[in-house]
């Protein structure tokens, strides 16, 4: 291997390890967005009960609390993708083992980046089409329905992403999403 082979690896490996960082990185920013909204429903919930207590009203909070769940619900799918706390029903793919079981893994993973790619795309269109209308909640509010319909394109942006990801980490050889091993912490029953 020449000296210059070698400082042409170097940049490869290193925009790989900052695509990496990058991903994970946004992964990350996702669950905490996510985790966010999940406080964002809890400062809510205790307004709400608040202002009963003092007689007061707060219009559209129960609205506010279900965009903020879905939200927080489509925020986290990359997270929990990644972190493998996805529930996974693996019957088949228990049962079948080595090249069969890489083949139908990919397969999974073919059909599950394709539906969220359609998810994301529906719910991208989902948001220009109410911004375009000028669509309101049906509230008291009267909240313009964009706003809320970005959080799950966004989400759903962001998961099919790590789908993309995974996918080509295992056609590379790099990952086994559904190996054994991989499992969340105290999901043994």
């Amino acid at each position: 291997m020449t000296t210059e082979t070698m400082t042409r690896e170097k940049p490869r490996t290193a925009s790989k390890s900052l695509l990496r960082k990058g991903l994970d990185t946004l992964y990350l920013a996702s669950g905490a967005v996510a985790a966010l909204f999940l406080l964002a429903i809890l400062g809510i919930i205790v307004a709400q009960m608040a202002s009963r207590w003092m007689g007061l009203q707060f219009p559209g909070s129960a609205d506010y609390a279900g965009y903020c769940m879905a939200a927080s619900s489509f925020f986290a799918l990359a997270y929990t993708l990644n972190r493998n706390a996805h529930i996974r029903v693996s019957l088949i793919l228990n049962i079948v083992k080595g090249k069969a079981r890489r083949v139908m893994d990919i397969w999974c993973l073919s059909v599950a980046t394709l539906l969220a790619g359609y998810l994301a795309w529906f719910a991208i269109r989902n948001v220009q089409l109410s911004h375009m209308i000028h669509d309101i909640s049906q509230g008291q509010d009267a909240t313009p329905l964009w706003i809320p319909q970005s959080a799950i394109a966004i989400g759903s942006v962001i998961f099919t992403i790590a789908l993309l990801d995974h996918l080509i980490r295992t056609l590379m050889g790099h990952d086994d999403t559904f190996a054994e091993e991989h499992h969340v912490e105290g999901e043994e029953f």
